[in-house]
């Protein structure tokens, strides 16, 4: 992603030290954080942090690491899909939420393993720099994803439902206490016209815009007659 960006534009990356992955939007508030400078020929810094931590010390560093106000947010890629309520928990998308937060328009990447990456990184460009072009009142927050087997086609989606295998795993280690692990491997989407999950099972890639006020389609009407109906008497 790196390389595709920095040919069109003035790119700092800061990336997690270490895998990240379901980590949401944890920031690291409980113990210091250490920063790196990789050795050439690698640009940039890593950070032991979540992916969320990267974007915000680089945006509150007073400068020490961008030398201005960034135009744009860019997370990823990330090895594997954030589908449906992936994005719930997905570090990638939530440093890119990090951006959007600031209002600073931002994209997360996403792609299936088995893609080849340069193509990704040159969509996640294309889309990324797409957003410089239109003057937009709001930052938008944007999620692309894309499948294996892509054919090429990409998709305006809305988030599809991803139904995992949910399980808690108990075992024992060689001294025998116990230890879990969280999570199954299996993981399967039911069709749905329109979602970004239906877009993944044709083999096209898929564009979500995603909201930061999770109340805007809200169920108002039941949360008034929810008030209504739980508050003390008299009030």
């Amino acid at each position: 992603m790196y390389t595709a960006l920095t040919t069109r534009a003035d790119v700092v990356m800061i990336a997690p030290e270490t895998e990240q992955s379901a980590t949401s939007h944890s920031l690291t508030l409980h113990r210091p954080l250490r920063l790196r400078r990789l050795k050439p020929p690698q640009t940039g810094y890593a950070l032991d942090g979540t992916p969320a931590d990267c974007v915000y010390v680089a945006l509150h560093s007073e400068r020490r690491l961008l030398p201005r106000r960034p135009d744009l947010v860019v997370s990823g890629i990330n090895r594997g899909m954030n589908l449906g309520q992936d994005v719930f928990y997905s570090g990638t998308v939530a440093a890119a939420r990090e951006g959007a937060l600031r209002g600073i328009p931002s994209v997360a990447v996403s792609a299936d393993r088995s893609v080849e990456l340069s193509r990704v990184a040159e969509l996640g460009a294309r889309v990324a720099l797409s957003l410089l072009e239109r003057k937009l009142r709001v930052a938008p927050l944007l999620n692309l994803n894309v499948p294996p087997n892509w054919t090429g086609e990409v998709r305006s989606a809305r988030l599809g439902l991803r139904i995992y295998e949910e399980i808690v795993d108990y075992r024992k280690d060689p001294r025998g206490r116990e230890y879990l692990w969280v999570g199954g491997p299996g993981v399967r989407h039911e069709r749905n016209e329109g979602t970004d999950t239906d877009a993944y099972e044709d083999g096209a890639a898929s564009i979500t815009s995603l909201v930061l006020d999770l109340t805007e389609s809200a169920d108002h009407a039941l949360v008034t007659e929810l008030c209504a109906t739980v508050a003390p008497s008299g009030r």
